[in-house]
């Protein structure tokens, strides 16, 4: 099996970059929309053996060093008692607003009440043997409770932050329920066979430093403090933290993701060298010809500048209507370009 991901996780030195996309299982590969033609979305991360198809497609097509569960963060939040549907993206019927409906949350037996998502995960650790790692992933604390407040998607989410000001003993008790939850179901991706995990917090950026390091640090540290990490290492990616990147790495984890608003190389000084960093190539730049896509893939590299424990990937997921050819053509180009560094640092 291929493990320069997990090595590179750990920041152990690697003879080529490993390289993954969030989202790589998805809407832009024709292959994806077949199986997606004949379910819906809830279906499709229901049914083990279409999940597992699916996450195997790209792994198969881009060549990449990881595969990523298909599922969704928002999976375990409905038998916490919310009502979920997509259309298409994702509105709960009863967003949480007051401190009676986080008492009514309820906490899953994650083997009983999400079995497809144990079975998805077993299921691909014996497709993919010998081949490559696979990532569990949740969303982080705060992500959920953004869409459980607000009940969708938000251009500002100020319903949850209204809460967090104004009532922050409701918000600190979802919170609370909210990575009490998290940690039984990302670790029980991990006794299912997951090999990684990835902690997505598409929101977090929005919140200034000091109400991050406030409101939000102190559950996303519990989470990732209550995983078990002894093989297990933990990416934490927080979508718009450039200008706090000293402050998520308080959270802990392995490895930093990175979006696409700090250069690398200085991100991976702010970091320090103790932490891996994933990351970070715009995923518009997928839009462009090969000799650009193939610039940018150098600059990265160069950015990182050799050091150990740099994972590629986009600055986030891959956008629906890139052509797949072009995210084939990077991966190929991390290996290439990485490769050919590698040899000429040794001599």
């Amino acid at each position: 099996m291929k493990t320069t991901f997990l090595d590179a996780c750990r920041c152990k030195p690697v003879e080529e970059t490993p390289v993954w996309l969030m989202r790589q299982a998805g809407r832009y590969l024709p292959q994806y929309m077949a199986v997606r033609s004949r379910c819906t979305f809830l279906q499709l991360c229901k049914t083990p053996e279409l999940a597992a198809e699916v996450t195997i497609q790209p792994v198969d097509f881009l060549g990449v060093d990881a595969a990523i569960l298909f599922s969704d963060i928002l999976t375990p939040v409905e038998p916490m008692g919310m009502r979920l549907d997509f259309v298409p993206g994702p509105v709960f019927e009863n967003p949480v607003g007051s401190m009676s409906d986080v008492k009514r949350l309820r906490i899953p037996h994650i083997e009983q009440d999400l079995p497809y998502v144990i079975e998805t995960i077993k299921i691909l650790r014996r497709e993919l043997d010998g081949k490559v790692p696979l990532i569990g992933f949740g969303g982080a604390p705060f992500t959920l409770a953004c869409y459980m407040v607000e009940g969708k998607g938000s251009k500002d989410f100020a319903r949850t932050k209204r809460m967090m000001y104004s009532a922050p003993d409701v918000f600190t008790a979802l919170m609370e329920k909210v990575t009490t939850m998290s940690i039984e179901y990302l670790n029980a991706q991990i006794r299912g066979g997951a090999q990684c995990i990835q902690i997505f917090d598409t929101w977090g950026g929005m919140l200034s430093p000091a109400d991050y390091a406030g409101y939000v640090l102190p559950h996303t540290s519990r989470l990732i403090n209550g995983l078990d990490r002894v093989n297990t290492p933990v990416i934490h990616f927080v979508k718009g933290s450039a200008g706090m990147l000293d402050v998520v790495k308080r959270a802990g984890g392995d490895v930093i993701g990175l979006d696409w608003h700090l250069d690398l190389g200085r991100a991976r000084d702010i970091i320090g060298g103790s932490m891996g960093v994933q990351g970070n190539l715009d995923p518009t730049v997928l839009y462009a010809p090969e000799s650009v896509i193939e610039r940018e893939v150098r600059r990265i590299l160069d950015e990182n500048a050799g050091r150990p424990g740099h994972i590629f990937n986009l600055g986030h997921g891959i956008l629906p209507d890139i052509p797949p050819e072009n995210a084939r053509f990077m991966v190929d180009c991390v290996h290439r370009l990485s490769r050919k560094k590698s040899l000429a640092e040794r001599g």
